[in-house]
């Protein structure tokens, strides 16, 4: 069994050249899953065991093992896609889903939110076009660990000065 306990690895694409791509299909839901077994596509017996708080991104490799590596695909679930008329109506909605602490991704001109009784209540009274559908839920604005680097903001990319660390322009 293969444990893994980083969320991401930073692996060279041509590091990846020749190895076998496996991979774990997981809902947004099972992405911040930090301690699970799982099995991949390709069957192997896979132990979660990552940091409190990671989340696992699609396109994420996870693990290279002899001959073979594992990456995070996205797995389609049930959402609600709320269709905006204009800018307006999609910043309302956006802030009224973030108000209720619900995640929000963007596919296209929709809105995706997870499909919960209470999402479907708030599409009703603001009065826009949605429907219900499958789709990969890849929230905006999630935190990104990896995604910069040590001493700079994941907001602006910036370094920015800590309280015991003066601050020079």
């Amino acid at each position: 069994m293969v444990v893994v306990t980083e969320p991401h690895l930073h692996v060279a694409a041509a590091a990846l050249e020749g190895l076998e791509r496996d991979t774990l299909s997981l809902t947004w839901e099972e992405r911040r899953w930090t301690r699970k077994r799982v099995r991949s596509a390709a069957g192997r017996e896979i132990a979660l065991a990552l940091p409190t708080g990671s989340l696992l991104q699609p396109g994420d490799v996870i693990a290279v093992e002899d001959g073979w590596y594992l990456a995070v695909v996205g797995r389609p679930e049930p959402v609600i896609a709320i269709h905006p008329r204009d800018r307006a109506e999609a910043i309302r909605v956006a802030f009224d889903v973030g108000n209720r602490h619900f995640p929000l991704a963007l596919d296209g001109d929709a809105l995706l939110v997870p499909e919960d009784t209470a999402m479907e209540q708030l599409a009703v009274r603001l009065g826009v076009t949605w429907e219900r559908r499958q789709a990969v839920f890849d929230p905006i604005g999630r935190a990104a660990p990896h995604a910069h680097g040590p001493g700079t903001s994941p907001l602006d990319g910036h370094g920015h000065a800590h309280a015991h660390e003066p601050h020079v322009h």
